[in-house]
């Protein structure tokens, strides 16, 4: 049941100021105002800050500049808080630290840090731990000379003698290839640019890597590089919906070629001890038919939508995996959603997910059993935690919850019980009990039930008073998983709850989940938050003034539409790498990942679909009204959802928001989408944003 508005107004009377109050006599930059003109669909559309676009265009970085600067002086009150925070999120990681080892071949791989340094090492001993440490790669020697580093692929070959992997070095996710040689320590001639996958042949000598298109970013090209001979053109993807990805089955038999849009795919393979080969199709395209492939003993394990919403698994022989000589091994479930197959020599794990809770079931060839990974939680999830051993009778997963640190399982399939090997050290004494986990569900105003996982720190008191932060994604089939987070603990410390709204556009429920948030019915995904939040408000866990909420990226878009649609309803946003100009990114043919999201999002190019999202972008949707404080950050070097989007957003509404509450934009101008590389530098962006939501929310310290 939605809350009625004249509630909403009445709690909104009640006056809550910031604890930390704005820099008085501070004016906020004033983006120029450039006329730019488009015809639409027979319609003129106006937008004056189309200008900011021109990254090269010293009024740009001068804009940007002015309201990092701006940003910095209306946040300086709160600096000291968010310095602490920084601390007390620092204290409570262990910064020397080491990952659980992986055996591959006859090495144990790992990655460990080291206290003071930002990035990971990774590392390996062979045969046991207690054998001398081989370091691989030193990120931090690998980070030097840049304000930004990325690791993209890691893989090593057969015989574990060569390691190919790929760095970005500036955030815009452009990796490129390096090959390095283990036994000497040399890195290889061999490299390629804006590689977007790789995998080894059987004999370490060959390597397959996908690249992405230089403009539009797209992944569409497959090379097979022999070292020390000029690469080769394999394939070229000519569809601008399909991205390619190359990879390796567990069993090492075969190559994978995956070819996906959002709705269909195909799949393409080649034994990998015969490199030069002929790649084969798998089953050829069709629309809207998605599957992926794994293979074991003679078999191909196809995971199938084809007559199956939520999909099945099926089998074929790898020499004849047409559907003809399908044989059924996991059948569809209308309210369970298969999302993958592990496959051993005597053992199947398939992750599966039913009422926004994942599951982990295994399967013994030889008896033909099935049985259950019990979890002791009633919130929380799980996540295959990677074991590349073919041949291997043990299972590692990652479990966590709202309240329990990630931890590492070994599972033994054959005796059926599974061994803590690690849990995250949470330092300063933290202790779990006193924190309570919970799942609610909220109707929506279509009368579909949504879930909410919540956390709060005992004697919480649901009056109606107290703050609360409430976060959501919502797009692409991208479940928000139950995990824990020991920043959050700063949140939670301070009588603050934590929630997160599964709504539509993700997949918790099932395939129909996503469906039921893009396209068409994409507002189903800001009406689902919309109504989670009055939910959290009817049912007395906060108040309007003293909610705050978070989202980035698509998630970013979020905040923009539903503080269009309720902006009393919320008291400060954090709108993170938003996506936020919907129409003027969907209409450019030329950005990254746009063809590709027609069918996600639409293709405004067609009239029906351009008047849906035409309701819902943000930046085209602003009016002249009070808005919540605002916090909109970004990156310079963001690849995925352009750096102008959020400052096009905050150079407009400036001009059209009539309240005196905070409108920030801050710009990271050496990072990518995610926000600085470095482990303590992402730790103070964190800490800066929650200190900036607490203080809003009234909580000092």
């Amino acid at each position: 049941m939605s809350l009625r508005p004249s509630i909403v107004a009445g709690v909104l009377a009640m006056s809550l100021q910031p604890v930390f109050p704005a820099e008085p006599n501070v004016a906020p930059p004033v983006a120029p105002r450039v006329e730019h003109r488009e015809t639409r669909h027979d319609s003129v559309v106006v937008d004056h800050y189309y200008w900011l676009r021109e990254k090269s265009n010293p009024n740009t970085l001068r804009y940007l500049e002015a309201e990092n600067a701006y940003t910095e002086a209306m946040t300086r009150q709160v600096q000291p808080f968010a310095d602490a925070l920084y601390k007390e999120m620092l204290g409570r990681i262990k910064q020397t630290d080491l990952s659980v080892p992986t055996r591959r071949g006859g090495y144990l791989y790992y990655s460990r840090t080291e206290e003071g340094k930002q990035y990971p090492i990774q590392c390996r001993r062979k045969g046991s731990m207690e054998a001398p440490e081989e370091i691989l790669l030193d990120l931090n020697e690998l980070a030097k000379g840049h304000t930004f580093l990325g690791l993209g692929a890691f893989v090593i070959s057969d015989n574990e003698s060569l390691l190919a992997y790929t760095t970005d070095v500036t955030g815009f996710r452009q990796y490129s290839l390096h090959i390095k040689d283990l036994r000497s320590g040399a890195t290889l001639p061999d490299t390629a640019q804006r590689v977007t996958s790789v995998a080894w042949a059987a004999d370490n000598a060959t390597l397959f890597y996908t690249t992405e298109d230089p403009v539009t970013k797209r992944s569409d090209h497959l090379f097979r590089l022999k070292l020390g001979t000029p690469s080769q053109a394999l394939y070229q993807e000519g569809d601008e919906l399909f991205r390619v990805h190359v990879s390796r089955t567990k069993d090492k038999k075969y190559l994978m070629l995956d070819i996906g849009a959002t709705d269909t795919t195909e799949v393409r393979y080649l034994a990998a001890s015969q490199p030069a080969g002929a790649w084969k199709v798998i089953l050829a395209r069709e629309k809207k038919h998605r599957y992926d492939v794994e293979h074991r003993e003679g078999l191909f394990y196809i995971r199938t939508n084809r007559d199956a919403k939520n999909f099945q698994i099926v089998t074929a022989p790898d020499n004849a995996p047409e559907p003809a000589h399908w044989k059924p091994f996991i059948a569809h479930q209308p309210d369970v959603l298969v999302q993958r197959i592990e496959l051993f020599k005597n053992y199947a794990v398939v992750l599966e997910k039913s009422e926004a809770l994942n599951r982990i079931r295994y399967h013994d060839f030889r008896s033909g059993q099935w049985r259950s990974v019990a979890f002791p939680e009633p919130v929380y999830s799980a996540f295959p935690g990677g074991t590349p051993e073919y041949d291997s009778q043990v299972f590692r997963y990652t479990y966590t919850s709202m309240i329990t640190p990630p931890s590492v399982y070994d599972y033994d399939m054959a005796a059926h019980r599974g061994t803590l090997l690690k849990r995250q050290e949470v330092l300063g004494g933290y202790d779990p009990a006193q924190y309570v986990s919970e799942r609610l569900w909220a109707t929506a105003r279509d009368g579909v039930r949504v879930p909410i996982s919540i956390v709060y720190k005992k004697g919480f008191q649901r009056d109606g008073k107290a703050p609360l932060f409430l976060y959501a994604y919502g797009s692409y089939g991208y479940g928000t998983p139950a995990s824990f987070s020991s920043n959050r603990l700063s949140l939670l410390d301070r009588g603050m709850a934590y929630a997160i709204a599964h709504i539509r556009g993700g997949d918790e429920m099932g395939e129909h989940w996503h469906d039921d948030g893009m396209l068409m019915k994409k507002k189903n995904t800001f009406f689902d938050f919309v109504d989670c939040a009055e939910f959290l408000v009817k049912e007395h866990w906060t108040t309007p003034q003293r909610l705050v909420i978070e989202g980035g990226s698509a998630g970013g878009l979020l905040m923009g539409a539903v503080v269009n649609l309720r902006p009393d309803l919320f008291r400060a946003v954090h709108a993170a790498v938003p996506f936020v100009d919907v129409m003027n990114t969907m209409l450019d043919a030329s950005l990254p990942l746009t063809v590709g999201e027609y069918l996600e999002w639409g293709n405004p190019n067609e009239k029906a679909a351009y008047d849906y999202m035409k309701t819902y972008s943000p930046y085209d949707n602003l009016e002249k009204r009070a808005y919540p404080a605002m916090l909109v950050t970004t990156s310079l070097n963001d690849s995925q959802v352009m750096y102008w989007e959020p400052a096009k957003y905050v150079a407009r509404l400036r001009t059209l928001k009539t309240d005196d509450r905070p409108l920030l934009l801050k710009t990271n101008m050496g990072a990518g989408h995610g926000g600085a590389s470095g482990r303590y530098d992402r730790l103070k962006e964190n800490a800066f944003e929650y200190a900036w939501l607490l203080s809003e929310a009234g909580v000092a310290k």
